[in-house]
Parts: C-alpha cells; sequence; structure tokens
C-alpha cells in the first residue's frame, strides 16, 4: 500500500478541477500544472499550489513529460493523476511517472502499452471468447484490398494507436483505398507517433455502446453498467447517457459479461472503459480506453459513488468496493466550442457573459468564467451538463431545461444543437445510432435556416414600411415597449418543437 498525500493533475479544464474536488474529499493536497495560455485558468487557482510548464502549444507543456516530471519533484508529489487526453494513455508517460519515484493513477505502462494498440487488444479480445468485427490486422494495400472484396465495401480504416476519431477513414469503394490509406497513416503518425493501420468491416447503422470497469491490483473486477454514446460527430461523443435505451436486458447482460472476460484476460487495472458496437442483438469489441472517460458523470450519479476517488484508491492499494445497484437515468450532453452549421468547425474567443444551469437533478462540470479566453491550442470541450432523473424521460426533459438556461456570450457553442437533438422525436424513442447527428443535422440546419429567413424577412419588412406601434390588449398582446426587432417579433417562434407527453 503507497500512501497519497500530495496528487499533481497532469491535465487542465474541467477534468482538472474535477480530480481536485474529489481530492480534496480525500484530504490530499494538490497541485495544478498550466501552460501560459492557462496562467489565469480556474483550475490554477482552484489548487493548493500550480507550477507553469510551459508554453501554449501542448508540446511544450502538456504533452511535455519532462516538465510535468519536474514539477511533480519541486512540488513534492506523491502521485500523478493525468486526467483523459493529453498524456494519459501513454505508456511512456506513465513509465517516466514510476522511474521517478511517484504514483501514476491508472493502469500500468505495460497495459497501456498492450491495450493502446487496438491490433493487440483485438487478439485479447478473440482469445478471451470476445466477438470482434471482423477485420484485417495488416492495413497494407493488397491486404486491404483483399479483404475489401472478401468482406464488401464499405469498410473502415483505423489507426492502430490512439483513438478519439484520428486516423479513420470510411471507404465506400476500391478506387478509395489508396487515398485513404495514405491520409489515416499521416494523421496516426501526426497525432499518435504511430502510423500503422488495421482494417475493419463497416458498421452502417451500429450503436456504440460501453460498460465501465474498475479493477485493483488484487484481480477483483467490477462492472458499472453500460453507457449508450451513439451520437457522434467526427467518431467523437457529444450525448452519452445510462442506462442505454432500447436495449435487450439480454444483450445488457452479455456486454457486462465480456467487458469483465477481456478485463481479466488482459490483467486490468484501475478504471478503463471497454467499448461496443451493437448491431440490434448481436455486438463486437471496439477496444479500451484505458483511463477515466469524459462521460464517466452518468455512471457516478447512477451508482451513486465517486469514480476519480475509485482510481484514487485503487492507487493507493485498497480493494475497489462492490458495485450497489444502480437507480435512475443519467444524460450527459458536451458543450463544444464550435459551429454546428460548419461541421463542428471549432470556434474561438472570449467569454463575455455565462449563465450556467441548475436545479433538482442537473449538475454541471465546467473551468468557464466571464473572461475565460477560448483559444486554439486544446480541445473544444467548454462544459458537460448532466442531468438525471428517475426515468429517462424525466432525465431527457430536465436536459432541455438545462440546455435552455445555458447562455454563453462570446463564443460559438453546440449548445442549441445540442438542445435540438435531446429534443427530437428520434432521441426520445431512443432511435439511436452512429448516423445520428448527420440524420439529424440535415434537419435541424433546415429548421435553423427557416429561422434566420424569416429574421431576414421581417427586417426587410421593418425597413419598408413604418408600423404603428403595438399597444397592449387584455389577452395579453406584446406592448411597444418591446420595440421593433425583428428578434422581439420572433419571440414565441419556437425552433425547438414541443415535445409530446
Amino acid at each position: 500500500m503507497r500512501a497519497i498525500r500530495t496528487l499533481l493533475i497532469a491535465n487542465r479544464g474541467e477534468i482538472a478541477l474535477r480530480i481536485i474536488r474529489s481530492a480534496r474529499v480525500l484530504g490530499l493536497r494538490t497541485v495544478a500544472v498550466y501552460s501560459e495560455a492557462d496562467s489565469a485558468a480556474a483550475h490554477v487557482t482552484a489548487a493548493d499550489e500550480a507550477v507553469p510548464i510551459g508554453p501554449a502549444e501542448p508540446a511544450g507543456s502538456y504533452l511535455n513529460t519532462a516538465a510535468i516530471i519536474a514539477a511533480a519533484r519541486d512540488s513534492a508529489a506523491d502521485a500523478i493523476h493525468p486526467g483523459y487526453g493529453f498524456l494519459s494513455e501513454r505508456p511512456d508517460f506513465a513509465h517516466a511517472v514510476q522511474q521517478a519515484d511517484l504514483v501514476f493513477v491508472g493502469p500500468p505502462p505495460e497495459l497501456l502499452s498492450m491495450l493502446g494498440d487496438k491490433i493487440a487488444a483485438r487478439r485479447i479480445a478473440v482469445s478471451a471468447g470476445v466477438p470482434v468485427v471482423p477485420g484485417c490486422d495488416v492495413a497494407d494495400l493488397q491486404s486491404a484490398a483483399e479483404f475489401g472484396i472478401k468482406a464488401g465495401y464499405p469498410i473502415l480504416v483505423k489507426a492502430a494507436a490512439g483513438g478519439g476519431g484520428r486516423g479513420m477513414r470510411v471507404v465506400e469503394g476500391p478506387e478509395q483505398l489508396t487515398g485513404a490509406l495514405d491520409a489515416a497513416a499521416r494523421e496516426a503518425k501526426a497525432a499518435f507517433g504511430d502510423p500503422r493501420l488495421f482494417i475493419e468491416k463497416y458498421l452502417n447503422r451500429p450503436r456504440h455502446i460501453e460498460v465501465q470497469i474498475l479493477a485493483d491490483n488484487e484481480g477483483r473486477t467490477v462492472a458499472l453498467g453500460e453507457r449508450e454514446c451513439s451520437i457522434q460527430r467526427r467518431h467523437q461523443k457529444i450525448i452519452e447517457e445510462s442506462p442505454a435505451p432500447q436495449l435487450a436486458d439480454d444483450v445488457r447482460h452479455r456486454l457486462v459479461e465480456a467487458a469483465l472476460k477481456l478485463a481479466d484476460a488482459a490483467g486490468y487495472r484501475n478504471a478503463g472503459t471497454v467499448e461496443f458496437l451493437v448491431d440490434q442483438d448481436f455486438f463486437y469489441f471496439l477496444e479500451v480506453n484505458a483511463r477515466l472517460q469524459v462521460e464517466h458523470p452518468v455512471t457516478e450519479i447512477r451508482f451513486g459513488r465517486d469514480l476519480v476517488i475509485d482510481q484514487l484508491l485503487i492507487a493507493m492499494g485498497e480493494r475497489v468496493s462492490e458495485a450497489i445497484p444502480p437507480h435512475g437515468a443519467a444524460i450527459e450532453c458536451r458543450i463544444n466550442a464550435e459551429d454546428p452549421q460548419q461541421d463542428f468547425r471549432p470556434a474561438t474567443g472570449t467569454v463575455l457573459q455565462l449563465a450556467l444551469p441548475a436545479g433538482p437533478g442537473v449538475r454541471v462540470d465546467t473551468h468557464l468564467l466571464t473572461g475565460t479566453e477560448i483559444t486554439p491550442y486544446y480541445d473544444s470541450l467548454i462544459a458537460k451538463v448532466i442531468s438525471y432523473g428517475n426515468t429517462r424521460e424525466q432525465a431527457r426533459r430536465r436536459m432541455l431545461v438545462a440546455l435552455g438556461e445555458f447562455s454563453l456570450l462570446g463564443v460559438r457553442t453546440t449548445a442549441e444543437f445540442l438542445r435540438g437533438a435531446i429534443a427530437s422525436e428520434m432521441f426520445a424513442r431512443g432511435d439511436l445510432s452512429t448516423r445520428f447527428v448527420p440524420e439529424f443535422l440535415r434537419q435541424w440546419s433546415s429548421d435553423a435556416d427557416l429561422k434566420l429567413a424569416l429574421i431576414a424577412a421581417l427586417a426587410t419588412a421593418r425597413n419598408s414600411k413604418p408600423t404603428a406601434p403595438m399597444a397592449a390588449t387584455a389577452d395579453g398582446a406584446r406592448s411597444s415597449t418591446r420595440g421593433h426587432s425583428p428578434w422581439t417579433e420572433l419571440g414565441d417562434f419556437e425552433l425547438w418543437r414541443p415535445v409530446s407527453s
């Protein structure tokens, strides 16, 4: 057993704040690290101590192993928590932490190396009897062409290392194969330092469902239910929920059993997520994310536990506790600084005004403050809104209210798009797949264009002829005090249609 008294968080943003808060519950002293761009960030002032580690560019700061280890030594830290992203799944970083006689809060480096290689992870799944998507471990042009003929197009080119949709290409036909392999290899090399690829059969409309696991150093593993993660853009999740809706109970149980079998076969340690593609009653192993997931709050809420505290206790040598029966339903929406109508292009700017939702069954994880600068250097995630209810419908309605209360002036965000998605009939029915976003986006963009056209038409009408002031009436009509803006005229225009009971 190794005691931890001071914890350094090798990350930034909302996850750094999240870890700081849980560490304080355990009575730990916390150390933040920050780049030049983050000198005024919320996690810097929240920690007991903060250490600068380099320039705004991640390569010189949050990806700088030497600078982070030096910060840990200078602050007398006992352990490092990597959060997610950045160095969280880098085996060389975990190894460097251990070599510095510090505790790495996560799986050991040999596990990160093995499971970070998706080809090796597939082989572990096969050895454990867990089904995998038909594929080809060697992604040279000849092997890929032969697999495409055998399995039929479309096929999916994937990076052997890393994740987050990088190094991934859908190939619709043989004429696209050479370009897709070249582009995916370049992207994988740039993102992960590893150009290796593999091929899988592309499933056209699957669901993406994952199982949260915790494993201690004695080999005891527990599963904390499943999460639905099908709603994605560019292969990255934007809405998650637990439990997965419209999922047969036997499939749910088999997913959990498969996750536990794979964890045991790999000798897993600490927190992780086993991910699957689900096609009706069939499922296939996808990958293991050997870290804390962005969407972990929906599991925490349903199972009444703190996964960061679980991670820290396991790292200190304690046994993982049994899961209590879950209750209710939880939904998470990731609000990103992006423009949905421009293919989710990242947005930058200064937060001029910020209002966050609250109320029963609502949680917000964010690092934003008024005046926060959203820069181009880091991931576009700026807030997570989580809702809870006794039923999925109650959680959904609370999310609609919460997203309606979220207000940010100064930076374009995805909040409106997410509210539209949650309000949609597709989501309400639980009709979910990895095709949800492109299918819904066409409808949403059309509605948004209609609203802009109406605003433009009203503005033109206002400018072309004078309009008499509007008098107040007994039935509550607008009075002239509301002015003559076309926005005022559309004050009751509801882009998001009322949700049926």
